[in-house]
């Protein structure tokens, strides 16, 4: 069921996927306020320069608020009205989870809660929130599809996006609270976060420094570039998940429910080599890598395809801006933001 919005929490919102989504809102007329703690996992001052942009929109206002506060929390809902609430904060990294696991509970467990509490005594239309593809874990079976068991996370990051999935399930099935869960593959863009491999590589490569390539290079990731992102989330916002009539717990689909809740990956459903991936940056600076050869870390995994039938079939839309494209504007972007000539 479409319906229309006006005014949007948007949590995250100095991130990356949480800035673009807020800017793209915003240039269409909503009213949007974000929500974010502002930690330091990576540089604040990208965080500051997105925000400054959000800022200047008279229908922005921004709330510096960490999610695991109740009351903080509380206060935000009551002086507004959300018409949606799109969940993207959450501590990001799978590598860092193995070194600050409690940072993930409080974030992405304690603060979802509290979301999930905050929409459902607010009456809160609809929620959509940011799951990852790292929840498919120990899957092999490609392309990864939201109909398949996702029960074998090999992370805590991965397990914490699950976890929120459930959490979502269960209020869609005791208050009727619609919850959509976005499974986003490898995003990347301009204003992307720089702990990500596309800013490393860049910056690393601009700097005559080597390249951390682990697992040899043999890594296929589903790049999915940031407008390709928000244009789905955008999309998925104004549908409200209904219940499957076909669903039966004899053979349950995960992807789907009795409740109005709904899954979708988000990913260009064509995965690409690392190595043909650094040879796309390599061609875009006009420069050549040094490689360090490393094995593939813990946490990680070899390979993401994202099988996206069910995000074509329910709001008609298909990732398909090509990594070269991508990769160049993301360079540009770069280039200009620090400078280099």
């Amino acid at each position: 069921m479409n319906f229309k919005y006006n005014t949007v929490m948007v949590t995250g919102a100095a991130g990356f996927i949480g800035f673009h989504l807020s800017k793209r809102l915003l240039e269409s007329g909503c009213r949007v306020a974000g929500v974010d703690i502002i930690n330091d996992y990576y540089d604040v001052k990208y965080k500051h320069s997105r925000l400054e942009q959000l800022k200047s929109y008279p229908g922005f206002s921004f709330y510096k608020t960490d999610l695991a506060d109740l009351k903080a929390m509380e206060k935000i809902f009551q002086e507004h009205d959300f018409d949606v609430v799109v969940n993207l904060a959450a501590q990001a990294g799978v590598r860092y989870s193995l070194v600050n696991p409690h940072a993930y509970v409080n974030s992405n467990l304690v603060g979802f809660v509290n979301i999930l509490e905050c929409c459902r005594h607010n009456k809160t239309k609809h929620l959509v929130f940011a799951s990852s593809s790292s929840v498919y874990g120990a899957n092999t079976n490609m392309p990864f599809s939201i109909h398949d068991n996702v029960d074998h996370p090999v992370s805590l990051y991965a397990a914490s996006k699950k976890s929120n999935e459930l959490m979502a399930h269960t209020y869609s099935h005791l208050y009727g609270l619609h919850c959509t869960g976005l499974r986003f593959f490898t995003v990347y863009g301009p204003w992307g976060r720089p702990d990500m491999a596309l800013f490393l590589f860049t910056k690393a490569i601009l700097n005559d420094e080597p390249i951390k390539v682990f697992n040899h290079g043999k890594m296929l990731r589903d790049f999915t570039y940031i407008d390709d992102i928000v244009e789905g989330v955008v999309r998925v916002m104004g549908r409200l998940p209904e219940p499957n009539p076909d669903w039966t717990g004899k053979n349950p689909d995960p992807g789907t429910s009795y409740a109005p809740y709904k899954i979708y990956n988000i990913g260009n459903n064509n995965p690409v080599e690392l190595t043909d991936f650094i040879a796309a940056i390599e061609k875009a600076l006009g420069k050549t890598a040094k490689k360090d050869l490393m094995d593939i870390q813990p946490g990680d995994v070899p390979a993401t395809y994202a099988d996206i039938d069910d995000l074509i079939k329910d709001v008609g839309f298909k990732p398909a801006t090509p990594i070269e494209t991508g990769i160049e504007r993301f360079i540009e972007w770069y280039r200009e933001y620090h400078n280099y000539k």
